[in-house]
């Protein structure tokens, strides 16, 4: 339904629009990640194995948290929906990239790269903001163990949930419509695999100074304003930990919080090199092959890294395993 909506939406704003002095826009041209034609088929073997190693992980961790009721927790409730939100961020991009090395096309409908970009944006910033609500749920279990239950509430969980949802909704959605106002010339080349929002506004020949400043303004607020929140947790989780007497439960607190710093530190480290980077080069290909680290590696590799040295994930999915044979 979202999907059918904004296709309506900004489909409306092509007739509406008059891009550049001459033409209107309705498509883009997606380079991909080489033009080699030699390596095509080895570019879309290997992401199509890591799409379907990214689906089917992250929906067995899905389905062994509802199965499994010693994993009706906080911390798992918020896994299952950044497994969710993993399977949904991979589902923006691979799919229409598999299609266009498939029928070796590289067009992209100007209506459809909008959304694309917007349901990007929205499943970027839901990772970001769960994270973030992951770290202080690691806090609160670390540094207030007595009052876990009482303070991470079922109601609170949700509240977090739906707070991650509209502010993702809402960024996404501010961008979008801007990018919807921008006026298109004859350069339509994206030089990457899908319409990433800092290179279509590169694209652009009206003035993009307003864009520019509002994507640089949200990425500092979102991007630098949660990582200050999981930096601010986990110096709180250290110090905490640093006043355990014992070297069993020192190891026994830090072992709950190794998974979640790991994804953090894929996403945030590629991420935000991607787009730090990006302003020296606009054109080149290296940023789309560091965007493919967070954009499909990352959710790749959330199930192994949540799931490797977790005994009741272990648990959860031998049971979910054991049941269906």
């Amino acid at each position: 339904m979202n999907q059918i909506f904004f296709l309506f939406f900004f489909g409306s704003h092509i007739n509406l629009m008059e891009p550049g002095n001459t033409t209107q826009i309705t498509e883009f041209y997606l380079l991909g990640l080489s033009e080699e034609p030699e390596l095509q088929h080895i570019i879309f073997g290997i992401f199509f194995s890591m799409y379907l190693i990214t689906v089917i992980g992250n929906l067995l961790i899905i389905l062994a948290t509802i199965s499994d009721s010693h994993l009706h927790t906080p911390m798992y409730f918020f896994l299952s929906n950044l497994s969710f939100a993993d399977i949904c961020f991979s589902s923006t991009t691979v799919p229409n990239m598999l299609v266009n090395i498939q029928t070796q096309s590289k067009v992209i409908t100007y209506a459809g790269c909008i959304t694309q970009m917007d349901f990007f944006l929205l499943f970027a910033g839901l990772d970001i903001f769960l994270l973030t609500v992951m770290a202080y749920d690691r806090y609160v279990a670390i540094c207030h163990p007595l009052k876990y239950t009482i303070i991470m509430n079922p109601q609170l969980c949700v509240l977090f949930i739906l707070t991650a949802w509209i502010m993702s909704v809402l960024n996404s959605l501010l961008h979008s419509l801007m990018v919807s106002q921008l006026s298109f010339c004859t350069d339509l080349e994206i030089p990457h695999f899908f319409c990433e929002l800092n290179q279509v506004v590169h694209l652009a020949c009206s003035d993009t100074f307003l864009n520019e400043m509002v994507m640089y303004f949200t990425l500092g607020f979102v991007g630098g304003g949660t990582f200050s929140g999981i930096l601010c947790s986990y110096s709180k989780i250290v110090s905490s930990i640093r006043r355990i007497s014992s070297t069993q439960g020192k190891y026994k607190a830090f072992s709950t919080c190794v998974s979640h710093l790991s994804v953090v530190f894929l996403f945030y480290c590629t991420s935000m090199g991607v787009y730090l980077s990006s302003t020296a080069s606009h054109s080149s290909y290296s940023s789309a092959a560091a965007s493919v680290m967070y954009t499909v590696v990352t959710p790749m590799l959330n199930p192994f890294i949540y799931s490797l040295r977790n005994k009741d994930i272990k648990r959860g999915l031998k049971q979910l395993i054991t049941r269906k044979q």
